[in-house]
């Protein structure tokens, strides 16, 4: 098991490369916080994950949303949004940020660049200490896994980095609870007052038995499959149909990736459906919106181009 000294270390080696240059989810395992009420606080306790190979306990995961204005055939269809993977997320060269990455050196293609640049988010496991939700149903097992945004895991990481903490948090014996606590800020859900809690705390006895009964899970195996030659072709064509303003076509793409909610006409899609919270949630559940770009720059005000004149100077780039 790694220990704190290999966390930090790993994450100043992370920081300074960064500076220099699933499975589906259908066992309810998902613990939803997105669903809080304003200034309701939810207790958990993070465990390693069941990969010893892994330094972190926790796995990044990278994906890029693909929006559509709704799909081919269907007149009365709404919006729709296809997530892929990012090919970073497998230490490979991504071809959609290749291009969008471009983007950004130019004013007028800022905006554009931002809707599809790769989102980042981590898979947590842990118990669930206080629950506000009050589920109705929840899993035998009570390893729960959880979603993590950058908001809240700059709070983790930031307090890793302390030296003030001296054992890992999710040591048996001297870990410490992380309260997830829900605002608002600027319309959107904010948990920026997420903290640690100041006092460590042993695992129960019962926690303890739910380690050995249920094992951990290896939080890799809820990363998207990655993707085969065919599929990053087809993700490439699909990025190109979104830009383009097209609607998505079922009957080309539906065999590999899909919007949440819609079946596959013909076979099983060859991706895997990452792990995500429900959409319904959205509006109102997610961290408000942090887009990551090369260097991080801050959103602009929208420019007076319109979509075509935008879509026009996106083409003439990839003519050159």
């Amino acid at each position: 098991m790694a220990t704190l000294a290999d966390i930090r270390a790993k994450l100043k080696e992370q920081e300074a490369r960064s500076t220099g240059s699933t499975r589906s989810g259908g066992d309810n395992a998902i613990y939803p916080f997105w669903n809080l009420k304003e200034s309701e606080q939810a207790t958990v306790r993070f465990l390693p994950d069941g990969d010893k190979e892994n330094t972190f306990f926790w796995k990044e995961r990278l994906m890029i949303k693909l929006p559509f204005a709704g799909i081919k055939g269907d007149t009365d269809s709404r919006p729709v949004q296809v997530q892929v993977p990012c090919m970073e997320m497998y230490g490979e060269t991504c071809p959609i940020l290749t291009e969008v990455r471009a983007w950004f050196k130019d004013p007028k293609l800022e905006d554009m660049g931002r809707k599809y640049w790769k989102k980042r988010s981590y898979i947590f496991q842990g118990f669930v200490k206080e629950d506000p939700l009050g589920e109705e149903e929840t899993p035998a097992n009570p390893i729960r896994r959880f979603i993590i945004g950058p908001q809240i895991f700059q709070i983790i990481k930031g307090a890793l980095m302390d030296p003030d903490m001296e054992d890992l948090p999710t040591d048996s014996l001297n870990g410490v609870d992380f309260r997830i606590i829900k605002t608002s800020k600027g319309g959107y859900a904010d948990y920026s007052t997420s903290t640690w809690s100041r006092k460590s705390r042993a695992l129960t006895d019962e926690e303890n038995d739910a380690v050995k009964q249920f094992n951990l899970f290896n939080l890799s195996d809820f990363l998207p499959k990655k993707p085969s030659d065919v599929d990053v072709k087809v993700m490439q064509e699909m990025f190109q149909a979104s830009v383009d303003g097209e609607p998505y076509d079922q009957e080309k793409f539906g065999q590999y990736f899909r919007p949440a909610g819609l079946s596959a006409k013909t076979g099983d899609p060859v991706t895997p459906k990452a792990e995500t919270p429900a959409p319904a949630a959205q509006p109102v559940a997610t961290e408000a919106p942090k887009v990551e770009t090369p260097a991080e720059k801050p959103a602009t005000q929208e420019t007076n181009n319109s979509a075509e004149d935008i879509l026009a100077m996106i083409r003439a780039r990839q003519q050159k």
